[in-house]
Protein backbone atom coordinates (compact mmCIF):
# COMPACT_ATOMS: atom_id res chain seq x y z
CA UNK A 1 0.00 0.00 0.00
CA UNK A 2 1.33 3.39 -0.83
CA UNK A 3 2.56 6.21 2.40
CA UNK A 4 3.83 9.19 2.22
CA UNK A 5 7.82 8.25 1.72
CA UNK A 6 7.43 9.14 -1.54
CA UNK A 7 10.35 7.09 -3.73
CA UNK A 8 11.12 7.82 -7.56
CA UNK A 9 8.68 5.42 -9.50
CA UNK A 10 5.82 5.79 -6.77
CA UNK A 11 2.28 7.42 -7.10
CA UNK A 12 3.05 10.53 -5.38
CA UNK A 13 -0.01 12.89 -6.58
CA UNK A 14 -3.89 12.25 -7.98
CA UNK A 15 -6.04 15.19 -8.87
CA UNK A 16 -9.57 15.13 -11.10
CA UNK A 17 -10.22 17.14 -13.96
CA UNK A 18 -13.72 17.61 -14.36
CA UNK A 19 -16.45 20.12 -16.28
CA UNK A 20 -18.35 19.74 -12.77
CA UNK A 21 -15.77 20.94 -10.06
CA UNK A 22 -18.75 22.21 -7.70
CA UNK A 23 -20.40 19.14 -8.00
CA UNK A 24 -17.03 17.30 -7.50
CA UNK A 25 -16.24 19.23 -4.34
CA UNK A 26 -19.67 18.48 -3.00
CA UNK A 27 -19.62 15.02 -4.04
CA UNK A 28 -16.16 13.77 -2.48
CA UNK A 29 -16.52 15.97 0.35
CA UNK A 30 -19.82 14.48 1.71
CA UNK A 31 -17.89 10.82 0.82
CA UNK A 32 -14.73 11.25 2.15
CA UNK A 33 -14.73 14.30 4.47
CA UNK A 34 -12.28 16.68 1.50
CA UNK A 35 -12.65 20.33 1.98
CA UNK A 36 -11.79 21.98 -1.33
CA UNK A 37 -9.32 24.97 -1.00
CA UNK A 38 -7.77 27.18 -4.09
CA UNK A 39 -4.52 27.36 -4.63
CA UNK A 40 -4.63 30.43 -5.05
CA UNK A 41 -5.41 33.86 -8.01
CA UNK A 42 -2.51 32.55 -9.78
CA UNK A 43 -3.94 28.56 -9.86
CA UNK A 44 -5.70 28.96 -12.73
CA UNK A 45 -8.78 27.44 -10.84
CA UNK A 46 -6.85 24.35 -9.52
CA UNK A 47 -7.02 23.48 -5.69
CA UNK A 48 -6.79 21.20 -3.55
CA UNK A 49 -8.99 18.52 -1.64
CA UNK A 50 -8.30 18.62 2.22
CA UNK A 51 -8.72 15.87 4.41
CA UNK A 52 -7.93 17.52 8.35
CA UNK A 53 -5.79 19.95 6.89
CA UNK A 54 -3.59 18.08 4.59
CA UNK A 55 -4.03 17.41 1.32
CA UNK A 56 -5.14 14.11 -0.55
CA UNK A 57 -5.82 15.09 -3.83
CA UNK A 58 -5.96 17.67 -6.40
CA UNK A 59 -8.55 19.23 -8.83
CA UNK A 60 -9.32 21.85 -11.57
CA UNK A 61 -12.36 22.18 -14.03
CA UNK A 62 -12.15 20.43 -17.36
CA UNK A 63 -13.30 21.54 -20.30
CA UNK A 64 -15.65 18.92 -22.79
CA UNK A 65 -12.87 18.70 -25.44
CA UNK A 66 -10.63 17.63 -22.60
CA UNK A 67 -11.92 14.65 -22.53
CA UNK A 68 -14.92 12.82 -20.20
CA UNK A 69 -13.97 13.65 -16.42
CA UNK A 70 -11.30 11.40 -15.21
CA UNK A 71 -8.78 11.18 -12.05
CA UNK A 72 -5.06 10.83 -13.34
CA UNK A 73 -2.40 8.81 -11.31
CA UNK A 74 1.18 10.80 -11.11
CA UNK A 75 4.70 9.08 -10.41
CA UNK A 76 7.16 11.17 -8.52
CA UNK A 77 10.44 11.46 -11.10
CA UNK A 78 13.53 12.70 -10.24
CA UNK A 79 13.83 14.45 -14.00
CA UNK A 80 10.84 15.16 -15.62
CA UNK A 81 12.66 16.04 -19.13
CA UNK A 82 14.33 12.40 -18.59
CA UNK A 83 11.46 10.64 -17.86
CA UNK A 84 9.16 12.21 -21.15
CA UNK A 85 11.91 10.83 -23.19
CA UNK A 86 12.24 7.29 -22.23
CA UNK A 87 8.60 7.30 -22.67
CA UNK A 88 8.62 8.29 -26.43
CA UNK A 89 11.53 5.72 -26.86
CA UNK A 90 9.32 3.41 -25.05
CA UNK A 91 6.43 4.19 -27.61
CA UNK A 92 4.14 6.68 -25.50
CA UNK A 93 3.59 9.79 -26.05
CA UNK A 94 4.14 13.14 -23.92
CA UNK A 95 0.74 14.73 -24.23
CA UNK A 96 1.60 17.58 -22.05
CA UNK A 97 5.72 18.69 -21.73
CA UNK A 98 7.41 19.64 -18.72
CA UNK A 99 6.21 22.50 -17.13
CA UNK A 100 7.49 24.38 -14.13
CA UNK A 101 4.40 24.98 -11.26
CA UNK A 102 5.34 28.24 -9.50
CA UNK A 103 7.70 26.50 -8.16
CA UNK A 104 6.27 23.15 -6.45
CA UNK A 105 7.76 21.43 -8.47
CA UNK A 106 7.89 20.25 -12.68
CA UNK A 107 4.88 18.36 -14.09
CA UNK A 108 4.29 16.52 -17.12
CA UNK A 109 1.08 14.34 -18.71
CA UNK A 110 2.18 11.26 -20.85
CA UNK A 111 0.77 8.51 -22.77
CA UNK A 112 1.63 4.78 -22.70
CA UNK A 113 1.10 2.73 -26.09
CA UNK A 114 -2.32 1.57 -25.22
CA UNK A 115 -3.63 5.54 -24.64
CA UNK A 116 -3.88 5.45 -20.82
CA UNK A 117 -2.88 9.49 -19.32
CA UNK A 118 -0.51 9.53 -16.35
CA UNK A 119 1.12 12.72 -14.91
CA UNK A 120 4.81 12.40 -13.88
CA UNK A 121 5.78 15.21 -10.79
CA UNK A 122 9.43 16.31 -10.06
CA UNK A 123 9.50 17.73 -6.92
CA UNK A 124 10.19 21.53 -6.35
CA UNK A 125 9.49 23.07 -2.80
CA UNK A 126 6.41 20.05 -3.21
CA UNK A 127 7.45 16.44 -2.60
CA UNK A 128 3.36 15.23 -2.86
CA UNK A 129 0.50 13.82 -1.35
CA UNK A 130 0.63 15.15 2.94
CA UNK A 131 -1.67 12.08 3.26
CA UNK A 132 -1.48 8.43 1.62
CA UNK A 133 -2.07 4.88 2.88
CA UNK A 134 -4.35 6.22 5.34
CA UNK A 135 -8.40 5.84 5.82
CA UNK A 136 -9.74 8.71 3.15
CA UNK A 137 -6.94 8.63 1.08
CA UNK A 138 -5.29 7.08 -2.05
CA UNK A 139 -3.67 3.92 -1.03
CA UNK A 140 -3.48 1.64 -4.46
CA UNK A 141 -3.50 1.83 -7.88
CA UNK A 142 -4.53 -0.53 -10.52
CA UNK A 143 -3.70 -0.14 -14.69
CA UNK A 144 -6.50 -1.41 -16.91
CA UNK A 145 -4.81 -2.43 -20.01
CA UNK A 146 -5.38 -4.72 -23.02
CA UNK A 147 -1.44 -6.08 -22.77
CA UNK A 148 -0.07 -6.58 -19.37
CA UNK A 149 3.40 -7.99 -20.93
CA UNK A 150 3.46 -4.50 -23.27
CA UNK A 151 2.64 -2.06 -20.10
CA UNK A 152 5.23 -3.55 -17.36
CA UNK A 153 7.76 -3.07 -20.44
CA UNK A 154 6.51 0.62 -21.10
CA UNK A 155 6.37 1.69 -17.27
CA UNK A 156 9.88 -0.22 -16.56
CA UNK A 157 11.39 1.86 -19.80
CA UNK A 158 9.75 5.08 -18.46
CA UNK A 159 9.80 4.67 -14.84
CA UNK A 160 12.00 2.24 -13.92
CA UNK A 161 8.96 0.06 -12.43
CA UNK A 162 8.72 -3.49 -11.78
CA UNK A 163 6.43 -5.96 -11.43
CA UNK A 164 5.88 -9.41 -10.55
CA UNK A 165 2.89 -12.28 -10.39
CA UNK A 166 0.66 -13.30 -6.99
CA UNK A 167 -1.30 -16.24 -6.79
CA UNK A 168 -4.77 -15.55 -5.75
CA UNK A 169 -8.12 -17.90 -5.74
CA UNK A 170 -8.88 -17.66 -9.34
CA UNK A 171 -5.38 -16.48 -10.67
CA UNK A 172 -2.53 -14.37 -10.65
CA UNK A 173 -2.06 -10.67 -10.30
CA UNK A 174 0.29 -8.58 -11.95
CA UNK A 175 1.94 -6.57 -8.49
CA UNK A 176 3.98 -3.55 -9.00
CA UNK A 177 6.51 -1.55 -7.15
CA UNK A 178 9.48 1.11 -7.69
CA UNK A 179 12.84 -0.53 -8.69
CA UNK A 180 14.47 -2.41 -6.35
CA UNK A 181 11.67 -2.08 -3.77
CA UNK A 182 10.45 -5.26 -3.43
CA UNK A 183 7.23 -6.59 -1.82
CA UNK A 184 7.10 -4.22 0.94
CA UNK A 185 6.78 -1.16 -2.05
CA UNK A 186 4.07 -2.72 -3.84
CA UNK A 187 0.97 0.37 -4.52
CA UNK A 188 -0.83 -1.00 -7.21
CA UNK A 189 -1.53 -4.16 -9.94
CA UNK A 190 -2.07 -4.20 -13.72
CA UNK A 191 -5.05 -6.11 -15.04
CA UNK A 192 -6.50 -7.24 -18.30
CA UNK A 193 -9.09 -5.37 -19.55
CA UNK A 194 -10.91 -8.84 -21.78
CA UNK A 195 -10.73 -10.95 -18.10
CA UNK A 196 -12.60 -7.97 -15.88
CA UNK A 197 -16.60 -7.68 -16.80
CA UNK A 198 -16.65 -4.57 -14.95
CA UNK A 199 -14.01 -2.62 -17.11
CA UNK A 200 -14.04 -4.37 -19.98
CA UNK A 201 -16.35 -2.07 -22.40
CA UNK A 202 -14.15 0.69 -21.81
CA UNK A 203 -10.55 2.27 -22.66
CA UNK A 204 -7.47 1.39 -20.84
CA UNK A 205 -6.77 3.43 -17.55
CA UNK A 206 -5.58 3.69 -14.15
CA UNK A 207 -7.89 3.31 -11.17
CA UNK A 208 -7.29 5.06 -7.88
CA UNK A 209 -7.88 3.43 -4.56
CA UNK A 210 -9.37 5.46 -1.28
CA UNK A 211 -8.71 3.56 1.60
CA UNK A 212 -12.42 3.22 3.47
CA UNK A 213 -13.20 2.07 7.14
CA UNK A 214 -16.52 0.43 5.91
CA UNK A 215 -16.76 0.18 2.24
CA UNK A 216 -20.96 -0.71 2.15
CA UNK A 217 -21.61 2.55 3.87
CA UNK A 218 -19.29 4.45 1.54
CA UNK A 219 -21.11 2.71 -1.70
CA UNK A 220 -24.78 3.59 -0.18
CA UNK A 221 -23.94 7.21 0.40
CA UNK A 222 -22.01 7.76 -2.75
CA UNK A 223 -25.58 6.81 -4.39
CA UNK A 224 -27.32 8.85 -2.18
CA UNK A 225 -25.10 11.82 -3.78
CA UNK A 226 -25.48 10.85 -7.13
CA UNK A 227 -22.75 8.51 -7.77
CA UNK A 228 -22.86 5.50 -9.85
CA UNK A 229 -21.83 1.74 -8.50
CA UNK A 230 -20.04 -0.25 -11.43
CA UNK A 231 -19.02 -2.82 -9.03
CA UNK A 232 -20.61 -3.59 -5.94
CA UNK A 233 -18.83 -4.63 -2.69
CA UNK A 234 -16.93 -7.57 -2.72
CA UNK A 235 -14.41 -9.40 -0.66
CA UNK A 236 -11.00 -10.52 -1.99
CA UNK A 237 -9.09 -12.76 0.00
CA UNK A 238 -5.95 -11.79 1.19
CA UNK A 239 -6.62 -8.11 0.22
CA UNK A 240 -9.94 -6.59 1.46
CA UNK A 241 -13.30 -5.29 1.14
CA UNK A 242 -13.26 -3.43 -2.41
CA UNK A 243 -16.07 -1.43 -4.40
CA UNK A 244 -16.01 0.48 -7.82
CA UNK A 245 -17.97 3.54 -7.73
CA UNK A 246 -18.13 6.87 -9.98
CA UNK A 247 -19.44 10.19 -9.19
CA UNK A 248 -22.02 11.85 -10.43
CA UNK A 249 -20.08 13.10 -13.43
CA UNK A 250 -18.53 9.65 -14.36
CA UNK A 251 -15.20 10.19 -13.16
CA UNK A 252 -14.41 6.58 -11.99
CA UNK A 253 -12.31 5.58 -8.39
CA UNK A 254 -12.55 2.67 -6.16
CA UNK A 255 -12.51 2.34 -2.09
CA UNK A 256 -11.46 -0.50 -0.66
CA UNK A 257 -11.35 -1.67 3.43
CA UNK A 258 -7.91 -3.12 3.40
CA UNK A 259 -7.53 -6.88 5.66
CA UNK A 260 -5.31 -6.12 8.38
CA UNK A 261 -1.49 -6.87 7.73
CA UNK A 262 -0.07 -9.45 9.74
CA UNK A 263 2.42 -7.87 11.90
Amino acid sequence: MLTTRFVNGAPNWLDIGTSGMDRASAFYGALFGWRFVSAGPDAGGYGFFQLDGKTAAGGMRSAPEQGPPSWTVYFRTADADATCTAAERAHGRVLFPPMDVMGQGTMAIIADPAGVPFGVWQPGRLEGLDVAGEPGSLCWVELYTPDIAAAAAFYRAALGLETSGVSFPGGTYTCVNPAGGGEESVFGGVVPLAEDPTEAPYPAYWLPYVEVADVDAVVARAEELGGAVRMAATDIEGVGRIARLADPDGARFAVIRPEPREA
